[in-house]
């Protein structure tokens, strides 16, 4: 009896090995046409992102995942507390100040996601099932290309066709490099055309704003995406939601991470 048992415990563990979902990843993909890569080391170092994805599957979601730095730093990521889960993860890299400007940072993330929207099912995903995030500086850039519709208008895609947008501790007024740039001091707040706030609009894609702790917070960025879900919710949108992460400050990623795969989880299931 013990040996039957024994027989059956090895062919389950056997079944579930062979049925766990593989995956790969490509790397360094160019995401603007060739042409805008001749001569230009800069955009061919940075205008590129990383494909993680389910092999052999079909239909799945894409998480696009721009990094935080300020618009000044760091490079593209796949988080480690994303893989495994079912879903596409495409770590994205995009110019950074003083290099380009702010716009060039805006204008490199839309033609990212346009890239996504427009290659996906390639790698056997959902066009239908794509999910903004990010951190920082990533999260603002999910915010201005997915509520101001003409940055992705630029590729005839209609930015309401993003899933869900579930940006981490994002600047939601104008971006404190943006108002270097115009020689602004980065303690005095502005909400023009740079910032998310200005872009409001109810019929927007699911958003789900996560913050730290408002006292640990940096620069008051919870009292800022406090406010852009206020004005949301005022501009007729019903289906933005804002969390603040008790006791973490800035560098909340960690204890966010689960909340993102649960918001993805919940926007597909209603689809």
């Amino acid at each position: 009896m013990r040996n039957i048992f024994s027989v059956l415990l090895l062919f389950v563990c056997s079944l579930a090995i062979a049925q766990k979902t593989e995956y790969d990843t490509k790397t360094n993909i160019r995401y603007y046409p060739e042409a805008s890569y001749k001569n230009d080391a800069y955009a061919a170092e940075r205008c590129v992102l990383d494909v993680y994805y389910p092999k052999d599957t079909k239909d799945f979601a894409t998480i696009l995942w721009f990094h935080g730095g300020g618009l000044t730093g760091g490079s593209k990521e796949i988080p480690q507390a994303l893989k495994d889960k079912g879903y596409a993860i495409i770590g994205v890299g995009y110019r950074l100040s003083p290099k380009v400007k702010v716009k060039q940072c805006i204008e490199d993330a839309a033609a990212a996601i346009a890239w996504t929207f427009n290659n996906i099912e390639k790698y056997g995903g959902d066009a239908s099932k794509i999910f903004l995030s990010g951190h920082s500086a990533g999260g603002y850039l999910d915010l201005m290309v997915g509520l101001d519709k003409k940055w992705l208008a630029k590729y005839n895609i209609d930015a309401n066709n993003i899933a869900g947008l579930i940006p981490f501790s994002p600047q939601c007024i104008t971006h404190f490099t943006a108002r270097k740039e115009m020689g602004i001091p980065e303690k005095q707040p502005v909400i023009d055309e740079w910032a998310p706030l200005y872009y409001v609009r109810g019929d927007a894609p699911p958003l789900l704003l996560i913050t730290g702790d408002r006292e640990l917070e940096l620069l008051g960025r919870y009292d800022e995406n406090a406010y852009m879900a206020r004005m949301m919710k005022l501009n007729g949108h019903t289906q933005t939601k804002h969390y603040e992460l008790d006791g973490y400050g800035h560098m909340m990623t960690d204890p966010a991470y689960p909340l993102l795969l649960n918001e993805v989880k919940r926007v597909l299931e209603k689809k």
